[in-house]
């Protein structure tokens, strides 16, 4: 279907404005404009009672974890969720998913942990990985601190965010590691490399494109040979079974759409419950508009939905 008039009106406007695509700029550049864009606080939604950073023991020294806790009317532990922000590995930081963990904290309620893991290039892969699935660890193991129930963890991430979540399962399956209740995965990239049809058709550079990825993953992987690990490429995978649930979300004006679906069908084939949602006429992305699209709006609620499920 056609470009949500939306989505279009971004696009007319960052025309209009100059809008100049990340991966024409270096990674400094890249990380200034990224920190200039990021999302407002939603206001309709109920703010957590209480939001604070704490820096615990990571693989490579202190890693700095934000946490948030709901408003909550009982003293039983609520669940946990592990929230990795997006910015293709190289951009981000524990502010750019500041309204998707407020938001996420009081609609499932459950505690969201957003973890601030290291960016490459400085830090290639698998420092990323690596950070992300200590913090899980961490969490398995001083869940009560937070208030939090360490028997009922998901873990949560868009666009690279969404990669890290898969990649953090797929380690805590095979490092017979902290049972994962659930992974939600919004528009990642599941493969280096990929040639799908979606990667071929969206190159507008008014929005996230083939040469957004390529430029991403080259920043991310010291060799390219790296790319072949599940745990960069989570499609890479022999195995996807004992995996958790998983929800996929995927945007038609989006180059990773194809490798999204073909995850969400690797998990349905090897046995995980997987929720495939496909969203038409949406660009990657799309939930950062949720001030102004119902339909991300909506896409929060399948989310918190989801959550509540399997979380209990």
């Amino acid at each position: 279907m056609p470009l949500h008039p939306i989505a279009e009106g971004v696009r007319n406007y960052r025309l209009a404005t100059g809008f100049t695509p990340l991966y024409t700029m270096s990674v400094d550049e890249a990380r200034r404009a990224d920190r200039e864009t990021e999302a407002a606080i939603w206001d309709w939604i109920k703010q957590p009672e209480e939001v604070f950073d704490l820096d615990v023991a990571g693989p490579a020294g202190p890693l700095s974890l934000r946490v948030y806790r709901p408003v909550s009317h009982s003293d039983s532990p609520l669940p946990v969720l592990v929230y990795f922000f997006g910015g293709g590995f190289v951009v981000g930081s524990l502010d750019t998913s500041e309204a998707m963990c407020r938001a996420l904290s009081s609609m499932v309620p459950c505690v969201v942990v957003a973890v601030g893991y290291r960016l490459a290039p400085e830090n290639p892969f698998p420092a990323a990985v690596d950070d992300c699935y200590a913090a899980v660890k961490w969490l398995a193991d001083h869940a009560s601190q937070l208030g939090a129930d360490s028997a009922r963890i998901a873990v949560a991430g868009d666009s690279n965010g969404g990669t890290l979540a898969a990649a953090v399962s797929l380690m805590a399956r095979d490092d017979d590691g902290p049972s994962i209740s659930a992974q939600v995965l919004i528009y990642p990239a599941m493969r280096h490399g990929s040639a799908t049809k979606s990667m071929r058709d969206n190159t507008d550079p008014m929005f996230f494109n083939a040469h957004s990825t390529a430029w991403f993953w080259n920043l991310y992987l010291a060799d390219p040979a790296d790319g072949e690990s599940p745990y960069a490429s989570p499609l890479n995978a022999t195995d996807h079974s004992g995996l958790p649930a998983a929800l996929m979300m995927t945007a038609e004006f989006c180059p990773l759409q194809d490798e999204g679906e073909a995850y969400a069908d690797a998990l349905a084939r090897a046995g995980v419950p997987v929720e495939y949602r496909p969203y038409s006429g949406l660009p990657h992305g799309f939930l950062a508009m949720a001030s102004v699209l119902d339909t991300a709006r909506d896409a929060l609620d399948v989310i918190g939905d989801f959550l509540r499920r399997r979380l209990g």
